[in-house]
């Protein structure tokens, strides 16, 4: 990409959308393109085709998505499959369309099978059955995969899909029921600090491991993609860490500065046992992670607590 390429984040108030269009004017990128939902709606197929008519983008970075946590998954599988195959497909078939010199899709690590062997290697997709909470998500970010990589076999595209692991940072969602677990437990502990609370209720067993990603480390991982990487074949990104979710709520306690005792529910679910990925290949091509769980957590929860 040179400075002046027009570039078009789609998605880019959310988590991921957010932090790339951050690293880009970083970087001195001058024209960026975005649009808010009010000002361009991703699931209306003649609207995505008047815009890229008019907006001519080089490069798309295709961050924008339907996301949840698990009971948002549960509740709403027919909203995460249809809105998230809609708005993938118009924009990567009108980036092809209009001759988008490169785009990379941005999927997630919950593609990869429940029970896959760990740390999680790209070729472990569709080896095995999916977790059922959030299999809705996960079979359309795959579709999202597959038709990239048929666009690229069939038209000779570059179309390049990377698979962050779970992620944090700036403008995550902190909804009560709809958030991720690391902002679900940020926003409990921070209440529960406020309130003077004897302890914090934690969905699961706090068994299960998990790897937790800064939004601003995959912005970077996303732009050397975008300047080193050329091929069909998906990505991980990750920080090639885990803990578990116990673990991470005892950090965000200590964040947060919450004295009180942790409750475990063991009869909410805790889904997948442990989900790590294997990120050799991305460190191979020269990329790797700069920012450790407990910094991003303070830079975090400074944010979050100057919104208040």
């Amino acid at each position: 990409m040179k400075k002046k390429s027009h570039i078009y984040v789609a998605g880019h108030r959310g988590l991921v959308g957010s932090a790339i269009l951050r690293a880009l004017k970083q970087h001195g990128f001058e024209n960026l393109i975005v649009r808010t939902h009010a000002e361009l709606e991703l699931l209306d197929t003649v609207q995505v085709q008047k815009f890229f008519e008019e907006t001519k983008p080089e490069y798309v970075f295709l961050a924008a998505a339907k996301v949840g946590g698990i009971h948002a998954n549960n509740t709403y599988p027919a909203d995460f499959l249809r809105e998230n195959l809609v708005v993938q497909t118009n924009v990567i078939h009108e980036s092809w369309k209009h001759g988008v010199e490169k785009l990379i899709f941005l999927g997630s690590s919950c593609i990869y099978p429940k029970l896959c062997p760990q740390p999680i290697k790209e070729e472990y997709l569709l080896s095995g059955e999916l977790e059922k909470t959030n299999e809705a998500y996960a079979l359309a970010k795959i579709a999202g995969i597959k038709t990239c990589q048929s666009y690229n076999q069939q038209y000779g595209t570059n179309f390049v899909s990377a698979m962050p692991t779970n992620l944090y940072g700036i403008n995550d969602n902190f909804h009560p029921e709809n958030s991720h677990v690391l902002p679900a437990l940020l926003r409990k502990f921070h209440q529960a600090k406020l309130v003077n609370a004897e302890s914090v209720n934690i969905w699961g067993s706090g068994r299960p491991r998990r790897e937790f990603l800064h939004s601003d480390d995959l912005a970077a991982a996303v732009l050397f993609l975008m300047e080193n990487y050329n091929e069909s074949e998906i990505v991980n990104i990750g920080c090639g860490q885990d803990q578990t979710i116990k673990e991470l709520a005892e950090t965000i306690q200590e964040v947060v500065g919450f004295s009180g005792r942790l409750a475990f529910d063991s009869t909410r679910p805790d889904g997948t046992p442990q989900k790590i990925l294997d990120i050799s290949k991305i460190k191979s091509l020269g990329w790797q992670p700069a920012i450790s769980l407990k910094e991003g957590l303070k830079q975090v929860y400074r944010w979050y607590t100057a919104l208040k």
